[in-house]
Protein backbone atom coordinates (compact mmCIF):
# COMPACT_ATOMS: atom_id res chain seq x y z
CA UNK A 1 0.00 0.00 0.00
CA UNK A 2 1.13 3.73 -0.32
CA UNK A 3 -0.51 7.05 -0.51
CA UNK A 4 0.08 9.66 -3.42
CA UNK A 5 -1.60 13.03 -3.10
CA UNK A 6 -1.15 15.60 -5.87
CA UNK A 7 -3.15 19.35 -4.76
CA UNK A 8 -3.71 21.91 -7.90
CA UNK A 9 -4.33 25.35 -7.05
CA UNK A 10 -4.07 28.48 -8.58
CA UNK A 11 -0.40 29.17 -7.63
CA UNK A 12 0.34 25.74 -8.99
CA UNK A 13 0.83 22.47 -7.95
CA UNK A 14 1.91 20.12 -5.18
CA UNK A 15 2.90 16.39 -5.28
CA UNK A 16 3.50 14.32 -2.38
CA UNK A 17 4.21 10.26 -2.28
CA UNK A 18 5.62 8.55 0.63
CA UNK A 19 8.51 5.46 -0.34
CA UNK A 20 7.44 2.37 1.36
CA UNK A 21 6.34 -1.10 -0.01
CA UNK A 22 5.54 -4.48 1.64
CA UNK A 23 5.12 -7.63 0.22
CA UNK A 24 4.14 -8.90 3.64
CA UNK A 25 5.46 -8.02 7.72
CA UNK A 26 8.92 -9.22 7.45
CA UNK A 27 9.43 -7.84 3.50
CA UNK A 28 9.28 -4.15 4.00
CA UNK A 29 11.58 -2.00 1.39
CA UNK A 30 11.53 1.89 0.31
CA UNK A 31 11.26 3.00 -3.19
CA UNK A 32 10.90 6.36 -4.96
CA UNK A 33 6.96 6.80 -6.15
CA UNK A 34 7.37 10.31 -7.21
CA UNK A 35 9.18 10.58 -10.64
CA UNK A 36 9.92 13.72 -12.25
CA UNK A 37 10.23 14.59 -16.49
CA UNK A 38 11.81 18.31 -16.97
CA UNK A 39 12.76 20.43 -19.49
CA UNK A 40 12.94 23.38 -17.77
CA UNK A 41 11.29 26.32 -18.73
CA UNK A 42 9.58 24.44 -21.45
CA UNK A 43 7.61 21.62 -19.85
CA UNK A 44 7.77 19.59 -16.48
CA UNK A 45 5.83 16.58 -15.44
CA UNK A 46 5.47 14.24 -12.74
CA UNK A 47 4.08 10.52 -12.12
CA UNK A 48 3.26 9.32 -8.51
CA UNK A 49 2.50 5.22 -8.50
CA UNK A 50 0.33 2.96 -6.07
CA UNK A 51 -0.35 0.04 -6.46
CA UNK A 52 1.94 -3.51 -7.50
CA UNK A 53 5.58 -2.17 -7.59
CA UNK A 54 6.78 -3.94 -10.85
CA UNK A 55 3.99 -3.05 -12.72
CA UNK A 56 4.33 0.65 -12.49
CA UNK A 57 8.04 0.40 -12.83
CA UNK A 58 7.42 -1.21 -15.84
CA UNK A 59 4.85 1.49 -17.13
CA UNK A 60 7.12 3.94 -15.96
CA UNK A 61 10.13 2.46 -18.66
CA UNK A 62 7.97 2.48 -21.20
CA UNK A 63 6.96 5.79 -21.21
CA UNK A 64 11.00 6.74 -20.82
CA UNK A 65 12.04 4.80 -23.32
CA UNK A 66 8.85 4.95 -25.69
CA UNK A 67 6.03 3.60 -27.27
CA UNK A 68 6.11 3.08 -31.06
CA UNK A 69 2.91 4.96 -32.90
CA UNK A 70 1.90 2.03 -35.84
CA UNK A 71 -0.27 4.85 -37.53
CA UNK A 72 2.58 7.68 -37.32
CA UNK A 73 5.83 6.15 -36.78
CA UNK A 74 6.43 8.04 -33.66
CA UNK A 75 8.20 7.04 -31.01
CA UNK A 76 5.88 8.51 -28.12
CA UNK A 77 6.87 9.45 -24.84
CA UNK A 78 6.20 12.03 -22.26
CA UNK A 79 9.16 14.55 -23.38
CA UNK A 80 7.45 14.85 -26.95
CA UNK A 81 3.65 15.15 -26.54
CA UNK A 82 2.44 18.35 -27.45
CA UNK A 83 0.14 18.81 -25.00
CA UNK A 84 -0.47 17.38 -21.27
CA UNK A 85 -3.67 15.45 -22.26
CA UNK A 86 -2.24 13.53 -25.16
CA UNK A 87 0.44 13.01 -22.17
CA UNK A 88 -1.65 11.99 -20.43
CA UNK A 89 -3.38 9.83 -22.92
CA UNK A 90 0.35 7.92 -23.51
CA UNK A 91 0.43 7.03 -19.74
CA UNK A 92 -3.06 5.15 -20.10
CA UNK A 93 -1.51 3.56 -23.47
CA UNK A 94 1.40 2.33 -21.81
CA UNK A 95 -1.45 1.27 -19.16
CA UNK A 96 -2.75 -1.06 -21.00
CA UNK A 97 -0.03 -2.50 -23.44
CA UNK A 98 1.60 -3.27 -20.32
CA UNK A 99 -1.77 -5.34 -19.42
CA UNK A 100 -2.29 -6.77 -22.73
CA UNK A 101 1.45 -8.37 -22.38
CA UNK A 102 1.43 -9.62 -18.54
CA UNK A 103 -2.20 -9.76 -18.01
CA UNK A 104 -2.86 -13.70 -18.91
CA UNK A 105 0.74 -14.36 -16.96
CA UNK A 106 -0.32 -12.45 -13.96
CA UNK A 107 -4.19 -13.96 -13.68
CA UNK A 108 -2.67 -17.48 -13.88
CA UNK A 109 -0.56 -16.67 -11.65
CA UNK A 110 -3.68 -15.33 -9.57
CA UNK A 111 -2.35 -11.68 -8.89
CA UNK A 112 -4.18 -8.79 -9.78
CA UNK A 113 -3.43 -6.62 -12.40
CA UNK A 114 -3.65 -3.68 -9.50
CA UNK A 115 -1.99 0.02 -10.44
CA UNK A 116 -2.68 3.96 -10.04
CA UNK A 117 -0.70 6.97 -11.20
CA UNK A 118 -1.17 10.74 -10.85
CA UNK A 119 -0.11 12.50 -13.21
CA UNK A 120 0.28 16.22 -13.32
CA UNK A 121 2.47 19.45 -14.80
CA UNK A 122 2.67 21.98 -17.53
CA UNK A 123 3.84 22.21 -21.09
CA UNK A 124 5.16 25.77 -22.38
CA UNK A 125 2.00 27.86 -23.23
CA UNK A 126 -0.85 25.56 -21.58
CA UNK A 127 -2.32 25.43 -18.58
CA UNK A 128 -1.01 23.34 -15.75
CA UNK A 129 -3.14 19.89 -15.06
CA UNK A 130 -3.70 16.84 -12.77
CA UNK A 131 -5.14 13.94 -13.75
CA UNK A 132 -5.42 10.60 -11.80
CA UNK A 133 -5.04 7.36 -14.03
CA UNK A 134 -6.55 4.18 -13.71
CA UNK A 135 -5.49 0.38 -14.14
CA UNK A 136 -7.86 0.08 -16.98
CA UNK A 137 -5.56 3.12 -18.34
CA UNK A 138 -8.56 5.53 -18.66
CA UNK A 139 -8.39 8.82 -16.28
CA UNK A 140 -10.20 12.07 -14.45
CA UNK A 141 -8.73 15.59 -14.24
CA UNK A 142 -8.55 17.52 -11.03
CA UNK A 143 -11.18 20.29 -11.47
CA UNK A 144 -11.99 23.44 -9.19
CA UNK A 145 -14.95 22.16 -7.22
CA UNK A 146 -12.17 19.74 -6.16
CA UNK A 147 -8.80 20.79 -6.40
CA UNK A 148 -6.97 17.27 -4.91
CA UNK A 149 -6.57 13.50 -6.32
CA UNK A 150 -5.25 10.94 -4.03
CA UNK A 151 -4.45 7.45 -4.96
CA UNK A 152 -3.13 4.69 -2.60
CA UNK A 153 -4.28 4.20 1.31
CA UNK A 154 -6.50 7.93 0.96
CA UNK A 155 -9.35 7.76 3.25
CA UNK A 156 -7.31 8.88 6.31
CA UNK A 157 -5.93 11.82 4.85
CA UNK A 158 -8.71 13.15 2.61
CA UNK A 159 -11.16 14.58 5.79
CA UNK A 160 -7.91 17.27 6.25
CA UNK A 161 -8.13 17.65 2.04
CA UNK A 162 -11.75 18.17 2.36
CA UNK A 163 -11.53 20.96 5.00
CA UNK A 164 -8.92 22.94 4.00
CA UNK A 165 -7.48 22.86 0.35
CA UNK A 166 -9.90 25.40 -1.95
CA UNK A 167 -8.52 26.52 -5.13
CA UNK A 168 -7.82 30.19 -4.21
CA UNK A 169 -5.10 28.35 -1.47
CA UNK A 170 -0.93 29.61 -1.05
CA UNK A 171 0.55 27.22 -2.94
CA UNK A 172 2.99 26.49 0.30
CA UNK A 173 -0.28 26.04 2.67
CA UNK A 174 -0.94 23.27 0.13
CA UNK A 175 1.83 21.78 0.83
CA UNK A 176 1.38 21.81 4.67
CA UNK A 177 -2.07 20.53 4.58
CA UNK A 178 -0.83 17.79 2.41
CA UNK A 179 1.59 17.25 5.10
CA UNK A 180 -0.97 17.37 7.43
CA UNK A 181 -2.77 14.57 5.47
CA UNK A 182 0.25 12.46 5.35
CA UNK A 183 0.85 12.49 8.81
CA UNK A 184 -3.03 11.31 9.33
CA UNK A 185 -2.71 8.73 7.58
CA UNK A 186 0.89 7.27 8.83
CA UNK A 187 -0.92 7.71 12.46
CA UNK A 188 -3.32 5.05 11.11
CA UNK A 189 -2.10 2.88 8.55
CA UNK A 190 1.07 1.56 8.98
CA UNK A 191 1.92 0.70 5.35
CA UNK A 192 2.09 4.28 4.66
CA UNK A 193 6.06 5.55 6.10
CA UNK A 194 8.58 7.66 5.16
CA UNK A 195 10.61 8.72 3.70
CA UNK A 196 8.65 11.33 1.93
CA UNK A 197 9.11 12.76 -1.82
CA UNK A 198 7.95 16.33 -2.50
CA UNK A 199 7.79 18.63 -5.90
CA UNK A 200 6.11 21.95 -5.93
CA UNK A 201 5.27 23.57 -9.54
CA UNK A 202 4.43 27.04 -9.96
CA UNK A 203 1.93 28.39 -12.18
CA UNK A 204 3.47 29.30 -15.63
CA UNK A 205 6.98 28.21 -14.14
CA UNK A 206 7.40 25.02 -16.97
CA UNK A 207 10.01 24.01 -14.14
CA UNK A 208 10.40 22.71 -9.91
CA UNK A 209 10.27 25.06 -8.16
CA UNK A 210 11.23 22.57 -5.21
CA UNK A 211 12.19 19.00 -4.74
CA UNK A 212 12.66 17.85 -1.41
CA UNK A 213 12.93 14.40 0.30
CA UNK A 214 11.46 14.64 3.89
CA UNK A 215 13.50 12.04 6.00
CA UNK A 216 11.86 10.75 9.44
CA UNK A 217 14.08 12.55 11.48
CA UNK A 218 13.31 15.99 9.40
CA UNK A 219 12.85 18.82 11.68
CA UNK A 220 10.11 20.43 10.22
CA UNK A 221 8.00 17.66 9.68
CA UNK A 222 8.28 16.80 13.24
CA UNK A 223 7.70 20.11 14.48
CA UNK A 224 4.22 19.81 12.44
CA UNK A 225 3.12 16.84 13.81
CA UNK A 226 3.31 17.61 17.11
CA UNK A 227 1.72 20.65 16.36
CA UNK A 228 -1.19 18.92 14.60
CA UNK A 229 -1.49 16.69 17.91
CA UNK A 230 -1.76 19.34 20.35
CA UNK A 231 -3.97 22.03 18.13
CA UNK A 232 -6.24 18.72 17.94
CA UNK A 233 -6.54 18.61 21.52
CA UNK A 234 -6.92 21.62 21.93
CA UNK A 235 -9.84 22.00 19.84
CA UNK A 236 -11.38 19.20 21.06
CA UNK A 237 -11.13 20.14 24.42
CA UNK A 238 -12.89 23.89 23.65
CA UNK A 239 -15.65 22.42 22.47
CA UNK A 240 -18.94 22.24 25.36
CA UNK A 241 -19.25 18.58 26.25
CA UNK A 242 -23.02 16.92 24.25
CA UNK A 243 -25.63 18.61 26.37
CA UNK A 244 -27.27 14.66 26.77
CA UNK A 245 -28.29 12.68 29.71
CA UNK A 246 -29.63 13.36 32.99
Amino acid sequence: MTYCCGILVDDGLVMIADTRTNAGLDNISTFRKLHVFEEPGERIMALASAGNLSLTQSVLSMLTEGIDNPETGERETLMNAPTMFQAAQRVGRAIRTLAAAEGPALEAADVKFDLAFLFGGQIKGRRLRLYMMYSAGNFIECTRDTPYLQIGEHKYGKPVLDRAVTHEIDLYDALKVGLISFDSTMRSNLSVGMPLDLLVVRTDACAAELTYRIEPDEPYFQDLRQRWSMALRAAHQSIPRPPYGS
